[in-house]
């Protein structure tokens, strides 16, 4: 008999994983379809002049074992100091044998997690903590409105209808309007009043100003087995590739090709064919060509949006139309060199010529469009072509495909985020050496205006038998990285199994604990 083959659309992290899996734990053979030139969606590691970007900034961080074991099994994690490490001499938890960095590419280096918030020109906590500074940070009369307005909001609960409702239930009213209203807005373009509670529930699940504080008053009397107070929650180290997430997913795009897979990168899936609840086959365009694939499993990353137009005229028309208004916020990044930063290091931890040592940190100023900030020296120090004397840093703008900025010349976008930098005392225009900017289509999956209505499209979608909706985009829902490649797993568990419901696979990260909890 043939074998069997999956066409698999995209080649980001559902859909490298997905071919993997098929590849290792079937006798399926997989082709993956990707739009672009690059490796890895979102997730890849653009590289300028030898400085790397690593575009959304990716932790390799996950409570499931079975991602965390494939990261492992693609690159092994170090067993020497990384260059950063050794000349500051920060300690780090080494493996035995490992690879040593500074000799090899191929290996995972295990890096701090350190990310706060810049609001009225100062650092705070990310999430927000109950310490000291932050009160003397935001002031006696912040303090204070704080407090009384989170007292109101225990006593005087919300019904949740929105994402607004969700945060002031959890902050109060004060804290919500100094550290989520605008950035909110900021983010997804539409007020927090117009944005389902879902978004809260799947991405800041579990954090509340209760338990923070709860957290403070346990502390001191939590110990462990070993009689050693416990550690927090959040974590505070992660994995991450020598060269960017970008290189990891290379490497897998390389064991896929070795073990029989196939990867056409510059090819577009425009159309799909279905015939009594099966999916027949697709069209896909590559250099100005077009051809008809057929396959016994479609496996899609695609945006719903594109991949219900590709289904056709056969499409219902309130799914057709709900999926045509689906909403998505689009991303700009602008890496800009510098010979230094204006901040101050103020903590306890050594950096290479005393950067902060932030890896991310959100912009939460009300006057600049700036919504993130990465420092890439910080991810790795291997990201960066000079280190020790220079500072790569990406400057993250939420917007519209088609919008103001999105239009904007290049080179007039980035002496804009160059000036807003400046503007909130991060660097001086004059250190500036060298940048690059990069527009991401349909980054972010947004969870308001038609999406009220995405359950018809999800239950539209599942009468394909041999359909499966995988990845961020794939499902419309804001997932980590970890989550895209669950999606990717029980995808390919549903197939090796005979699975019919689709179950499993829409169910990842909806009902687990916040997604930065590890017990």
């Amino acid at each position: 008999m043939a074998q069997k083959t999956a066409l698999i659309i995209g080649a980001g992290p559902a859909g490298l994983t997905a071919a993997y899996k098929l590849l290792t734990e079937t006798d399926i053979r997989p082709v993956v379809l990707e739009e672009t030139p690059h490796i890895g969606g979102i997730s890849r590691t653009a590289v300028y002049k030898g400085n790397r970007m690593d575009l959304g900034g990716h932790r390799f961080f996950s409570k499931n074992d079975e991602v965390m074991a494939l990261w492992r099994e693609i690159m092994p994690l170090q067993g020497a100091p990384a260059r950063d490490d050794k000349l500051t001499g920060r300690a780090k938890p080494l493996a035995s044998g490992g690879p040593d960095p500074e000799k090899t590419d191929r290996v995972m280096l295990i890096r701090d997690r350190v990310s706060r918030i810049y609001y009225l020109r100062k650092f705070f906590d990310y999430p927000i903590s109950l310490k000291a500074q932050t009160f003397i940070n935001m002031g006696l009369s912040r303090t204070l409105k704080a407090g009384f307005g989170y007292l109101a909001a225990a006593v005087f609960r919300r019904e949740e209808k929105s994402l607004e409702d969700f945060y002031i239930n959890r902050f109060g009213k004060p804290l919500y309007e100094m550290f989520f209203e605008d950035y909110t807005e900021k983010v997804w373009g539409v007020h927090p009043t117009q944005i389902a509670p879902d978004w809260g529930a799947q991405r800041v699940k579990g954090l509340s100003l209760m338990k923070a504080l709860v957290t403070v008053l346990k502390k001191p009397f939590v110990k462990n087995q070993d009689g050693k107070k416990v550690e927090t929650s959040l974590i505070e180290q992660f994995y991450y590739p020598k060269k960017g997430p970008g290189q990891l997913w290379e490497l897998l795009a390389g064991l896929i090709i070795g073990l029989g897979g196939e990867i056409r990168l510059n090819t577009k899936v425009t159309a799909l064919q279905s015939s009594n609840g099966r999916i027949t086959a697709l069209t896909a365009e590559s250099g100005g060509r077009s051809e008809t694939l057929t396959a016994d499993y479609f496996l899609s990353s695609m945006p719903v949006k594109d991949l219900v137009l590709g289904l056709g005229d056969g499409v219902p028309a309130d799914v057709r139309e709900t999926a045509a208004a689906l909403p998505y916020r689009d991303f700009i990044t602008v890496g800009l060199l510098v010979s230094k930063l204006e901040l101050v290091n103020e903590t306890t931890i050594k950096t290479l010529s005393g950067i902060v040592p932030d890896c991310w940190i959100y912009i939460q100023e009300r006057d600049v469009k700036l919504g993130r900030l990465q420092i890439f020296n910080n991810w790795s120090p291997y990201m960066v072509r000079d280190p020790e004397n220079t500072v790569f840093v990406g400057l993250e703008y939420f917007c519209t495909e088609g919008d103001a900025l999105w239009t904007m010349d290049d080179k007039a976008f980035i002496d804009f985020a160059a000036g807003e930098l400046e503007k909130i005392g991060v660097i001086r225009r004059e250190n500036v050496l060298d940048g690059v900017r990069i527009n991401v289509k349909k980054a972010y999956p947004a969870y308001f205006g038609a999406y009220a209505q995405f359950d018809r499209v999800r239950s539209y979608l599942d009468t394909f038998s041999n359909l499966y909706c995988i990845g961020r985009n794939g499902q419309h829902k804001y997932n980590n990285m970890d989550h895209s490649m669950l999606t990717a797993m029980e995808a390919v568990r549903a197939i090796r199994e005979g699975k019919t419901s689709k179950a499993d696979i829409w169910n990842v990260n909806t009902e687990a604990e916040y997604h930065e909890t590890k017990k």
